[in-house]
Formats: structure tokens, C-alpha cells, sequence
């Protein structure tokens, strides 16, 4: 028996390198953090279903589609003479209706789906429960915290605590949170995927998003939409604690000496990239409102009543003889201010419906001496 030669250990290695590549991808996939599809919070778990739905439903189309195209190109091979030819077949009534009613049933599933998870996931509803089985209550207040996208770094402001943090968010398990957000510079975008979706945050507006974690734990969160060089280290953390360590952690930042108001907002204001978690012992009340409305800085006029919610804004008294702004009026004073572009008194024809004026939309009201030579040239 002549003996075989042993592979080389080039050989060797060339036949082990796909397995080796396999193993690595494989290792890779499971460091991969699939939180968008194993939320921590109510919001984002219905996100995640609604997704499952939908690759359902679109399965029942797909699958059977890509089944039939590799039965029917078996059936009907070149080689099969068993097989029915039938070059001159055009119509069949039951292939037709299930060609059509198919997708048109999982058309009118996806449009309900999508019809009642709109309503339902809408980012402005409050929360209706915090979990399945749990309904909020008339009496239960969600914890405010007021959020503006910096270059590059995420201000969150809490109003009921007088409190603010940098690139650290904390709330409480199983109480819902209202975000109100608006951006110091380009448009942003909040997204924590553990809790809830992600909504954009523009400067000189407001937008609304609420969320709720359900369990305890450190998640992560980050901006959803390109912003800048910093983009990249525009992240925190948010952690999911209990009500009691809520309430000492808010109090340990309120011993921080660190006031958020005009002057402190204005350096924070300024594009910095990775800055670490910081708090501020109190805030300026009226700053977020003034952050929404662009006018931060001493002297310049606030922007009324162009935020989604909340009253119109103005830091300053009106000066003499200025006009107020037409958003902020009373309906009852419309018509009165002067319009030196409208037309004065009565139109023509207007009591005489059958007049030729009414007829041309063209017509041209010429000065008297013009009109006089007009009617000496006629």
C-alpha cells in the first residue's frame, strides 16, 4: 500500500481559514446588543412587536414566493417530460385570485397595524400604562425633564427639581417621562432605543417624547441624527433606578454649586466634544423657554409663539408705537391694523352684480387726465 503524502502545513492552514472566519463572524454577532428587539421599557417593546408583526405579515408573501420559484423551476426543467407544456395557456381564474388577494390581505393588515400603532405609539400621548396590565392614573404626574441637543453633548434639564446634568440622564423605574426637547444649534435627535423611539430636536422649536423604563439598569443613549464632527461622542448614559435612590441622587446634585443660567448656558453653549457627566445644584426657570425661543443671549428678541407648546415668549416690554405680533393677538382685534397695500373703500361692481367689472379681473383704474385723453382718442 503506497502511503499518501501529509497535506503541508500551508495547506493545513488555507483549509482551516474559513472555519477560522466562520467562528470569528459568529463571535462577533454575539457581542452585537440587540436592545432595540429586547427593550427595557413598555414604548419600546411595542416598537419592537410592531416590527415582528410586520416581518410576519411580509413573510407570508416572501417565503411562499421564493418556495415556488425554485418548485417551479424544478417542475418544468428542460428535462422533465412529465412535465404539462402548455405554450398557448394564458389564464387561470383561481391562480389569478390568489395572485391578488394575497397581498391585498396583508396590505389591509399592515394599514390596520400601522393605522392603530400610530395612534397608540404616538410620541406626543402621554403614556396610557406603563406596562401590560398597568394603567397610569389620572393622579399620576410623569417625571419632567427638559432636554436641548448641544454641539456636542445632551443638556438635560429637570424643572421639578431645579436641577440639570450633562451627559447623564436619570429617571425612575416604571414612572413614565415627558421629554420636552429642542436643540441650541442644528436639528438633533434623542433616542434612547431601550426605552422609546427616537424624535428630532430642532432649534426654535419643541418637541415632545415620552418614554418609560421598567426595570433597573444602565442604558445607553445617544443622538440619531449626523450633527458635526462631535457626532460621534455625542452619547450618555441613562440609568433606570428606584424612586428612593431617584430622590438621593437629585439631592446629591443639588449640593453642586454650579448655577445653569444665561452666563453658564452660554460657555456650555459652545461646541466641546467628549465631555464627561456634569450637574448643576440649580437652574434658571425661564432659561429653557428662552433656549426655545433663541433669545439666550442679552438682547436679543425672543421668537413668539412659534414653539409647538407653551405660551409665546418675550423677555422685554413692547417698545413705543410697536406692534404686537400678529400670533399673540386677540381674534378680535383682526382688521384693525393699517395695510398700506390693500385696496381702500368699496370694489367695483360690488352692488351690482351684473356690472362688467365683476367680469374682468384685469381691469386697470386709470388717473383722471389719462382718462380724459382716452375718451378723446375713442
Amino acid at each position: 500500500m503506497i502511503p499518501l503524502p501529509s497535506p503541508s502545513p500551508s495547506r493545513r492552514l488555507a483549509s482551516l481559514a474559513p472555519r477560522l472566519l466562520a467562528l470569528g463572524a459568529l463571535a462577533l454577532l454575539g457581542g452585537c446588543d440587540t436592545v432595540v428587539m429586547n427593550p427595557a421599557g413598555d414604548v419600546a417593546v411595542q416598537q419592537s412587536n410592531l416590527i415582528i408583526w410586520s416581518v410576519v405579515l411580509m413573510l407570508l408573501i416572501i417565503v411562499p414566493v421564493m418556495a415556488l420559484t425554485v418548485l417551479f423551476a424544478w417542475r418544468y426543467r428542460e428535462t422533465n417530460t412529465e412535465a404539462t407544456y402548455e405554450p398557448d395557456w394564458d389564464h387561470s381564474t383561481g391562480l389569478e385570485l390568489v395572485i391578488w388577494s394575497a397581498p391585498l390581505l396583508i396590505i389591509i393588515a399592515l394599514g390596520a397595524l400601522t393605522w392603530v400603532a400610530t395612534h397608540t405609539l404616538d410620541p406626543y400621548r402621554p403614556l396610557a400604562r406603563t406596562a401590560p396590565g398597568k394603567p397610569v392614573a389620572a393622579t399620576d404626574r410623569p417625571l419632567e425633564v427638559q432636554v436641548v441637543s448641544l454641539d456636542w453633548k445632551w443638556l438635560f434639564i429637570y424643572p421639578e427639581q431645579g436641577i440639570a446634568t450633562v451627559n447623564e440622564l436619570v429617571v425612575p423605574v416604571n414612572r413614565p417621562v415627558k421629554f420636552t426637547m429642542t436643540s441650541s444649534s442644528v436639528m438633533n435627535a434623542l433616542w434612547v432605543p431601550a426605552m422609546a423611539g427616537m424624535v428630532y430636536t430642532m432649534p426654535g422649536m419643541e418637541t415632545v417624547l415620552h418614554g418609560v423604563l421598567n426595570r433597573t439598569g444602565k442604558f445607553a443613549g445617544r443622538s440619531g441624527n449626523y450633527s458635526g464632527a462631535g457626532f460621534s461622542h455625542m452619547t450618555f448614559w441613562t440609568h433606570s433606578v428606584s424612586p428612593a435612590r431617584f430622590e438621593q441622587w437629585a439631592a446629591g446634585v443639588k449640593q453642586n454649586r454650579w448655577r445653569l443660567d444665561t452666563a453658564s448656558y452660554l460657555k456650555l453653549e459652545q461646541p466641546t466634544e467628549k465631555v464627561p457627566p456634569l450637574g448643576f445644584g440649580s437652574v434658571d426657570p425661564t432659561l429653557f423657554r428662552r433656549v426655545v425661543a433663541i433669545c439666550v443671549k442679552p438682547g436679543t428678541d425672543c421668537m413668539q409663539g412659534m414653539s409647538h407648546a407653551g405660551p409665546a415668549v418675550n423677555d422685554r416690554a413692547p417698545r413705543a408705537g410697536e406692534a404686537e405680533g400678529a400670533l399673540t393677538r386677540d381674534p378680535s382685534e383682526k382688521g384693525e391694523s393699517p395695510h398700506l397695500s390693500a385696496p381702500h373703500g368699496q370694489a367695483p361692481g360690488q352692488n351690482d352684480p351684473g356690472a362688467g367689472s365683476n367680469r374682468n379681473m384685469t381691469e386697470l383704474h386709470l388717473p383722471a387726465p389719462l382718462r380724459a385723453r382716452a375718451s378723446k382718442e375713442a
